[in-house]
């Protein structure tokens, strides 16, 4: 299986707070049909922390449904629990998922041994392949480099999705991944960046809304035309800054809003972005 180039981290449209399953197919199918090499269900985007076991099956479910073999589908798994991990994890290999995203266990702040262990179990309890996710600006917990190497060996272990920024970082964890493991920026901003750090893609929130220009992106990187990945790169910045103005979702939920594509709804505790937020976001979007 590929894990290569554009996954979009997929937003959760909401009618208020309850799911909007039609708005996500639909969502869906318009990704796919800009060329997008894979989606995420349930991430940081997807507002994972506030679904319920059932609503994860139900976005599972639709995404399965939509996708149906044309791209792979990533099912965010993680938790600050090991045992939830590796429930949740069984029930996304029962519902159809191609591969898992396990972010680090945020909030015990694990040691480096335990933050392994961890990983471990998962590794070894689940079907499918796994792909690490550090994001410690979230979780304020590192999967440093050097537990990164005690699991790379690991049969099921497919990449990690590293949301640091780092570039230094970027440099080492390239070095420490194993053939046919991939590196994927968490940080749309960093995304051409860390392909020149020896990257593979990225897991993308701007992809919500801009899906072609990034894989577009990610096609003349790999084509060699450097020059042009950079001018794109530069074209999608304003608008991928924007999108983190406040916390994500709230950004790029507005702009799927502006762009009709999903109501005006998010779960608490976030609160839907304020009025100079929203008006920088369709700006960028207007001048793309």
């Amino acid at each position: 299986m590929n894990l290569r180039g554009v996954f979009t981290a997929l937003a959760t449209p909401m009618d208020g707070e309850a799911l909007d399953l039609g708005a996500f197919e639909k969502l869906v199918a318009w990704q796919l049909e800009c060329g997008i090499h894979g989606v995420v269900v349930a991430g940081t985007t997807g507002e994972a922390p506030t679904l319920s076991a059932d609503e994860r099956r139900e976005l599972l479910a639709a995404a399965r449904r939509v996708a149906g073999g044309k791209a792979p589908v990533v099912m965010g798994v993680g938790s600050n629990s090991t045992r939830t991990t590796l429930e949740q994890s069984e029930a996304a290999a029962k519902g159809g998922a191609d591969a898992l995203l396990v972010v680090t266990p945020y909030y015990n702040k694990p040691t480096a041994e335990g933050v392994v262990r961890h990983f471990r179990a998962v590794l070894d309890a689940a079907r499918l392949p796994v792909l690490a996710y550090n994001v410690p600006g979230r979780t304020n917990v590192d999967l440093l480099p050097s537990s990164l190497a005690k699991l790379v060996d690991h049969a099921r272990f497919a990449g990690i999705k590293e949301a640091t920024g780092n570039l230094d970082r970027a440099l080492e964890v390239a070095a420490t991944l194993r053939a046919g493991q991939v590196m994927l920026s968490g940080d749309d901003n960093t995304f051409l960046p860390f392909l020149a750090c020896g990257g593979h893609g990225v897991i993308s929130v701007a992809s919500n809304v801009v899906p072609r220009e990034m894989v577009a992106l990610q096609a003349a990187w790999d084509a060699g035309r450097n020059a042009d990945a950079l001018a794109l790169m530069r074209k999608l910045h304003p608008l991928c800054r924007a999108l983190f103005l406040e916390t994500n979702p709230g950004p790029v939920k507005a702009a799927l809003a502006a762009l009709g594509r999903a109501k005006p709804g998010i779960r608490l505790p976030l609160a839907w972005p304020g009025e100079a937020t929203v008006a920088k976001v369709r700006e960028e979007l207007g001048k793309l």
